[in-house]
């Protein structure tokens, strides 16, 4: 059971719990879709950056939606990419002026800001699906279980 009630307004369970306020809601989603779709990024590589975000967050919702990180080591933009997405979420504040070169040596500086963007916005959602306690029951797209990813 989710920690407050679900609204009507919304089309997913995390979106009711915001839609409690409709314009706060449609800006969320605004947000989501420019963050996804108006981007420098490739698709995949957000992706990733979300699974891997997804564990250090705890989100259950979300780590059951397409369960562990799955890419190819060796793709250097993806690797930099979560590795920077992984630190975010485990100590953000302690990023500094080396991260950012190392991020440089993948990326333009439109693509950073897109990065640091979606990983904040990711977090964002995932941490709050985390306090609403917003379980894999919740989830209508998992491909895997928790019992599955903790086995």
């Amino acid at each position: 059971m989710t920690r407050i009630k679900l609204s009507e307004y919304g089309n997913s369970p995390f979106e009711k719990l915001i839609g409690h306020n409709k314009i706060v809601l449609d800006k969320w989603i605004d947000l989501e879709v420019a963050l996804f779709s108006e981007t420098k990024l490739d698709k995949n590589l957000l992706e990733q950056v979300r699974r891997t975000i997804a564990f250090e967050n705890e989100c259950e919702y979300c780590m059951v939606k397409a369960g562990k990180p799955n890419f190819d080591l060796t793709e250097k933009r993806i690797s930099s990419a979560t590795a920077f997405a992984q630190f975010f979420a485990i100590d953000h504040k302690s990023i500094n002026d080396k991260h950012f070169d190392i991020l440089r040596e993948e990326f333009t500086e439109q693509e950073i800001s897109e990065l640091c963007s979606f990983i904040s916005f990711i977090t964002a959602c995932q941490k709050l699906g985390r306090i609403y306690n917003l379980t894999e029951n919740y989830q209508q797209n998992k491909v895997v279980t928790i019992t599955e990813l903790n086995g």
